[in-house]
């Protein structure tokens, strides 16, 4: 491999980008028809038995696969493949012990208090569980988290398009806004879901050859990892005790920040992917979401760690002070580099639709949260359910436009992936403490989980301060992420649980479904399902799978 970005876009390449678009704007119309409430639009369905009955059933392998799909935007493709061409295998470490773990929490214990509490949104459970002003400071925060992980989205897809096709970066933002735009604007959530499905499919078959195909040419796992520039590259766990592992973490912050914090905070109390879950048919079906997202989940090292480790090899210069050959374009190269013309196309496509899955995934949840948590709570109560869905029409619209904003703002970070961690050090990770708390200990107090969670996102801006001033200093960006995710964390902890034993805690009869060991009312939904496809029992085969990864990459 001589020379990365050989193939230039023909013809072809172009017909398969044009084809998908028609595509994914063509769901979005033909499900239009079936929004005709706002709890359609927005909650695809789910809920509306209390006021009647949606039109619309999603089937679990739907929820599934979107739930998944939600989580590939830009920091799934790019990001993962870029730390893996600067950090080695360590990056998997955010699949196998980042990810899996939390998915398996959030199936069998997070999701039956979300689903039968019928909430609309994650703030909405704060504000049962605790009291309106832990509700509002969710809400906010969650609605400025949302539009900055979509900016990133738009900016990632910017820059493919500039560095591969030639097209002027600002040219690359409106086009995804707008397309974006048209499709959920007319089919909301529901065709959010269905287009995250397809693109799932076809992030797999547009990035999968690539792996293959650079596979071929460098040739065993033993010579791929004797090209690598360090021996850390290679290894998930043999260097990290002393920290002079690649990524410059000790265990600490690996497990603790990584591990439990940063993965339990994004899995289970983001609201764009348990929105995906809370679309399910029944109680069953959501549980099942995160597992049925969790098995491909534990493959997915091989279409963005592998490739990203067979970019740095291919380009030992990615990483330089040169912009064009930051880590970022790990895979746009490698692309570039194996792919004939037609096969171009459609890995361009299956970036195209990763950064839109995103960027869609980000923005209904901001249109949910900004209608029911925001708008409906603070600005207009009680008005009709058709001006609901006009308001969630035009949050979208409005949180697709501040995405254009943000996407400008992301210009000015180096790392996409440094700063979505950086994103979630902030948010996730001291409101994983609130919820942590809120849902397995009834003593939580509303006003102990208000101030705890002020406590703990100060405690991450001061954190993050000192980082910048040079007073905290970390071998790298990410290890000083998961240190400053587990102060927001601590912090938060400890002060929700002094506030608590120092305030008036709810009365038990107001946590029923809300909190462990306070009755969920039975009912059909709750019905056991057959053996292997009880939630626990998938759960702890993805453990085992995970637990023979780590040790087979040790």
């Amino acid at each position: 491999m001589e020379k990365a970005g050989p193939t230039t876009a023909q013809l072809v390449d172009y017909l398969v980008v044009v084809v998908y678009f028609v595509f994914v704007l063509g769901v979005g119309f033909k499900l239009k028809k079936n929004m005709h409430t706002a709890e359609d639009f927005l909650l695809a369905g789910h809920n509306c038995g209390q006021e009647g009955k949606s039109s619309i059933s999603i089937p679990t392998w739907v929820t599934g696969l979107a739930f998944l799909s939600a989580n590939l935007g830009a920091i799934e493709v790019m990001g993962m493949a870029a730390n893996a061409a600067q950090y080695g295998v360590m990056t998997a470490h955010f699949y196998w012990l980042g990810a899996i773990p939390a998915m398996v929490f959030l199936a069998v214990f997070m999701m039956p208090f979300y689903y039968k509490s019928k909430i609309r949104s994650v703030p909405e459970y704060l504000r049962k569980r605790f009291n309106e002003p832990t509700r509002a400071f969710n809400a906010f925060s969650f609605a400025i988290m949302t539009v900055l992980m979509s900016g990133m989205n738009l900016y990632a897809m910017a820059i493919v398009f500039q560095m591969v096709l030639g097209w002027p970066i600002h040219a690359s933002i409106w086009l995804a806004a707008v397309v974006v735009l048209a499709y959920t604007i007319t089919g909301g959530l529901t065709s959010s879901i269905y287009n995250e499905v397809m693109q799932f499919f076809l992030i797999v078959f547009g990035l999968l050859p690539l792996s293959i195909m650079g596979a071929l040419r460098f040739g065993s796992w033993e010579a791929i990892t004797d090209a690598l520039k360090a021996p850390g590259m290679s290894h998930l766990w043999m260097e990290v005790a002393g920290g002079s592992n690649p990524m410059g973490t000790d265990m600490l912050g690996l497990v603790m920040g990584l591990g439990f914090v940063l993965s339990f905070g994004y899995w289970c109390t983001d609201f764009l992917v348990i929105q995906r879950a809370m679309a399910a048919k029944d109680l069953h079906g959501a549980q099942l979401t995160p597992i049925v997202a969790a098995f491909p989940k534990i493959l997915f090292p091989v279409l963005t760690v592998f490739p990203g480790l067979l970019a740095i090899i291919a380009m030992p210069q990615l990483g330089s002070n040169n912009a064009g050959l930051s880590y970022n374009n790990a895979i746009p190269y490698l692309m570039a580099a194996v792919y004939p013309n037609g096969m171009f196309g459609l890995g361009m496509t299956a970036l195209l639709a990763s950064f839109m899955s995103g960027m869609a995934g980000n923005v209904t949840a901001f249109n949910t949260v900004w209608t029911y948590d925001i708008y409906q709570t603070y600005l207009a109560k009680n008005k009709s359910d058709a001006h609901y869905l006009w308001v969630g029409r035009a949050a979208t619209a409005i949180g697709i436009v501040i995405s254009v904003g943000t996407a400008y703002l992301v210009m000015g970070f180096p790392s996409i992936m440094d700063y979505m961690q950086t994103v979630f050090s902030f948010f996730n990770a001291p409101l994983f403490a609130t919820f942590l708390l809120g849902m397995f200990f009834k003593r939580t107090s509303p006003w102990g989980a208000f101030w705890g969670l002020v406590a703990g996102t100060g405690a991450a801006v001061i954190h993050y301060i000192l980082c910048e001033q040079g007073k905290l200093v970390y071998s790298t960006a990410m290890a000083g992420n998961f240190h400053r995710s587990v102060a927001a964390w601590t912090v938060c902890f400890v002060v929700t649980l002094m506030i608590s034993y120092l305030t008036k805690p709810k009365d038990v009869s107001e946590l029923k479904g809300l909190v462990w060991g306070v009755g969920i009312e039975d009912g059909d939904d709750l019905k056991k399902p057959p053996f292997l496809l009880r939630p626990g029992v998938l759960g702890c085969i993805l453990l085992l799978v995970t637990i023979v990864l780590n040790l087979i990459f040790y």
